[in-house]
């Protein structure tokens, strides 16, 4: 179920996402809740009070996925907002998206997750997926590979 405080918000909620990269391939999870319920996206969520965008693209890797894994840089961000049909705000999120390295863990299905999978960053998701994805999992694979 979708969190109803996240529903009409009076700013946009900020949130992160991590890349995550092993032996060339990035991590990616179908959503198994709103929003994006059903879409190819990378692990992440809200960031909490007090919490780095680092931390929070961490913490919500392992949560979601069980994998654990270390933020090296940023990629970019997302700007997802969804509107009623009478133009009202009814989400508004802004995502930093980072590249991370593998450090522990297999990856394995959750209630946010509903599927994982390990796929070549350059040939994009394995379906539908949430916005700006696929430009994500490129920028993030250059940048792991030019990152020491």
């Amino acid at each position: 179920m979708s969190d109803p405080s996240r529903l009409h918000p009076p700013r946009p909620i900020l949130a992160a996402s991590l890349c995550v990269m092993r032996d060339g391939k990035a991590l990616v999870a179908r959503r198994g809740r709103p929003p994006g319920e059903g879409l190819w996206s990378l692990p992440g969520g809200a960031v909490e009070i007090g919490e780095g965008l680092r931390e929070a693209a961490a913490r919500e890797t392992l949560e979601e996925t069980g994998v654990e894994a270390a933020p090296v840089a940023f990629v970019d961000h997302v700007e997802v907002v969804e509107r009623q049909p009478d133009g009202a705000v009814r989400r508004h999120f802004v995502v930093a998206s980072f590249v991370g390295r593998w450090r522990a863990g297999e990856a394995r299905p959750g209630p946010e997750a509903s599927e994982i999978a390990w796929i070549d960053p350059l040939r994009g998701p394995p379906g539908p997926s949430t916005l700006g994805l696929a430009a994500i999992l490129r920028r993030a694979a250059a940048i792991e590979a030019a990152t020491p």
